[in-house]
């Protein structure tokens, strides 16, 4: 059982984890305690993947149960995915990696995590054993919060009303939070998937709340963009990333400050057909990125990538691009911290 070198010491006391302390997180271990003083929260349960309006909902429930209780609120979550592990060939596109998960959390009003790391022998676990010994026992849960689908325990055996039940008998209140809908859909992770791999940003940004990002370490590319007059910083992402191929008006985030440019995600046919990496130009800029960690949020789908026969062409193309992308982001408002 470990903290990251970012979160709350052993000992520091449940009112220690502010809401500023974003990336505050408790590497449970299911063999060995958790110390008192982190103790006794609401806890909110979830995968938390993407953190979309449905959990940012859940997060204000349970906060508002927690001031109630007089404690904190706090997330419970699992990585990896449950699905990875039993469909390891199947990999799960993330929305969030786990360490932006938690600073989104933090967010979101949770600024203390529990990481449950999941694997086939939790989930083995019976729910009644999952409710008794993990939630109410070795977490001492002051309150308990889920979505109306959240199931848990062996062969997903557990479920929001059993989860009502077996703690109400304990005293323990449990809250449970019925679909969240924006546009008359309801919101989901599955849904921002869906869209996301059809290109569609904006309706992915509607749901989440915002525009999705990406983060990473910009890294050296073949600088072919550099010969065409559009130098860009290059990041690989997730190998389970499903974002349609193509070109987007993009913000990158450099040393805290958003920036607009333009970004071509795909596998650039002009040139290798090589492995997938996100490529961003960014407007009126002309640092040193190599080596920076950036986020990239992608606020509009402008085409989907193409095979140019010349170089000319595809710089005719690039110059369009760019108009468009600058013309977009020109109307589009700040967002973001």
């Amino acid at each position: 059982m470990t903290f990251p070198a970012d979160a709350p010491p052993a000992d520091a006391q449940l009112s220690d984890v502010q809401p500023a302390d974003v990336h505050a997180a408790f590497v449970l271990d299911i063999e060995k305690p958790v110390p008192d003083a982190l103790r006794g929260a609401v806890l909110a349960l979830g995968n938390f993947d993407g953190v979309h309006r449905g959990h940012v909902e859940l997060a204000r429930v349970a906060v508002a149960m927690a001031t109630e209780r007089g404690t904190k609120a706090a997330a419970l979550t699992f990585e990896p995915h449950p699905r990875s592990v039993f469909r390891p060939d199947q990999p799960v596109f993330r929305l969030t990696p786990p360490a932006l998960k938690l600073e989104l959390l933090g967010q979101a009003g949770l600024p203390l995590t529990f990481i449950l790391p999941f694997d086939r022998s939790i989930a083995a676990i019976s729910a009644e054993a999952f409710v008794d010994d993990l939630l109410l026992g070795k977490l001492g849960a002051a309150g308990l919060v889920c979505g109306y689908d959240f199931h848990f325990g062996q062969g997903r055996a557990g479920s929001p009303e059993m989860l009502q039940a077996r703690a109400g008998v304990r005293g323990v209140p449990v809250a449970v939070v019925p679909p969240y809908a924006w546009a008359g859909e309801p919101v989901s992770s599955t849904l921002i998937r869906i869209a996301l791999e059809a290109g569609d940003v904006a309706r992915a940004a509607d749901f989440l709340g915002r525009p999705w990002f990406v983060r990473g370490v910009v890294a050296h590319g073949d600088k072919r963009g550099r010969d065409l007059g559009y130098p860009t910083a290059n990041m690989h992402l997730a190998r389970d990333c499903k974002l349609r191929y193509g070109i987007y008006a993009v913000r990158m985030k450099i040393d805290g400050v958003w920036h607009d440019g333009v970004a071509s995600f795909g596998s650039r046919p002009t040139f290798d057909d090589g492995a997938p990496r996100l490529e961003t130009f960014v407007f009126d800029f002309s640092g040193d990125l190599y080596g920076k960690q950036v986020d990239v949020a992608l606020v509009s789908w402008l085409r989907g990538e193409a095979k140019f026969d010349t170089l000319e062409a595809l710089i005719v193309q690039m110059d369009a691009d760019s108009v468009g992308a600058r013309d977009i982001l020109a109307k589009t408002p700040p967002f973001l911290p």
